[in-house]
């Protein structure tokens, strides 16, 4: 299939580029490059060989959008990603968010409907939860308000696209609402690659067992699970790719025409983030110097998922550990400050 990837020089949009390249699809990958950079296209082609189309375009300008819809030719399927995507930011910048992450979906959408692409896979969240009251989540959970703009911004998301589809009968959307990825590639050629201190907890996890930072910072300490620290369901992230690349190709065969879907995607268990430090230490045999912070506004205490729809419908399986994702962290760390 021809697809295009929004976002695709981003953390999970490079690796779902690989993944779809591996699967013998032809890409199109389009990001304004805001949180990301365009050598990981010559990473991308290192590790398959060859690499994407690549236009560098902010979806909120659509006359560029358009001319790059217009260029390549048709296009059978769409993945999603392009997105602001830190909480703690986005109660900071609210507007930004707003404007960059409901206006860059509605401009595609429109590019998608005058070009006759009908086919959509949407980078959710499970923020669209909010705080939950039954653990672990499934689908059926209904959509509680955001604990952040940035969670706003998802649920309106899902809104915009359940209302595109639902009124063009030839349309139809998966929504994969992922927990928390982490991990890179095992090659360690492409990786998340946060601009300034990062926002994610692997990162920083990963930049002060370089050296980069002082320590680490966890925020909060007296939460309600049993070592007081936030819990999420950590999933790595080629895992993560791989249902992006199965639920495209299923589309057609799982939903008909004029039909939207939203599924889980998460390893199915939880792990606080002081489990997820100690992993990283016993893994890779490198100490994690760090420290308490209060707690941090927009953060939910825990959440993780009942994934077995997901599993069902994409015929899939996680293929990586916690552990195995803290090795290519590791892995990917070391390289980039080698190669930067």
């Amino acid at each position: 299939m021809r697809i295009l990837v929004t976002g695709g020089t981003g953390y999970i949009g490079s690796h779902t580029v690989v993944a779809l390249l591996e699967a013998g699809h032809h890409v199109i990958s389009v990001d304004n490059l805001s949180n990301s950079e365009a050598s990981v296209n010559e990473r991308i082609t290192d590790i398959v060989g060859h690499g994407p189309s690549f236009f560098e375009v902010d979806l909120c300008d659509q006359v560029r959008l358009r001319e790059v819809f217009e260029k390549v030719g048709p296009i059978d399927g769409v993945i999603h990603f392009a997105a602001f995507k830190a909480v703690g930011e986005s109660v900071a910048q609210p507007l930004r968010y707003y404007q960059n992450n409901v206006n860059g979906l509605l401009s595609l959408l429109e590019c998608m409907t005058d070009f006759g692409v009908g086919q959509l896979v949407f980078s959710s969240s499970c923020t669209v939860y909010g705080t939950p009251e039954q653990l672990p989540v499934t689908e059926q959970a209904p959509l509680r308000p955001a604990q952040s703009p940035y969670g706003a911004t998802k649920q309106m998301g899902e809104q915009i696209i359940g209302d595109w589809v639902r009124a063009n009968p030839n349309a139809r959307a998966l929504l994969l609402r992922y927990f928390n990825p982490i991990g890179a590639h095992p090659s360690g050629k492409i990786g998340e690659w946060p601009r300034g201190v990062p926002n994610n907890l692997v990162p920083f996890i990963t930049q002060t067992a370089a050296g980069l930072r002082e320590r680490l910072q966890i925020f909060g300490s007296d939460y309600p699970t049993p070592d007081g620290t936030c819990i999420r369901d950590y999933i790595h992230v080629c895992d993560l790719a791989d249902t992006h690349v199965l639920g495209l190709s299923r589309l057609s065969h799982l939903l008909p025409g004029g039909q939207v879907r939203a599924l889980n995607i998460g390893t199915g268990s939880g792990t606080s983030v002081l489990e997820a430090v100690l992993a990283f230490e016993k893994v890779n045999g490198v100490p994690v110097p760090r420290a308490f912070a209060p707690r941090r506004e927009g953060d939910v205490v825990q959440i993780w998922a009942d994934a077995t729809t997901a599993m069902e419908a994409l015929q899939w399986t996680p293929r990586f550990s916690l552990e195995d994702a803290m090795q290519t962290a590791w892995l990917w760390e070391k390289n980039l400050r080698n190669h930067t």
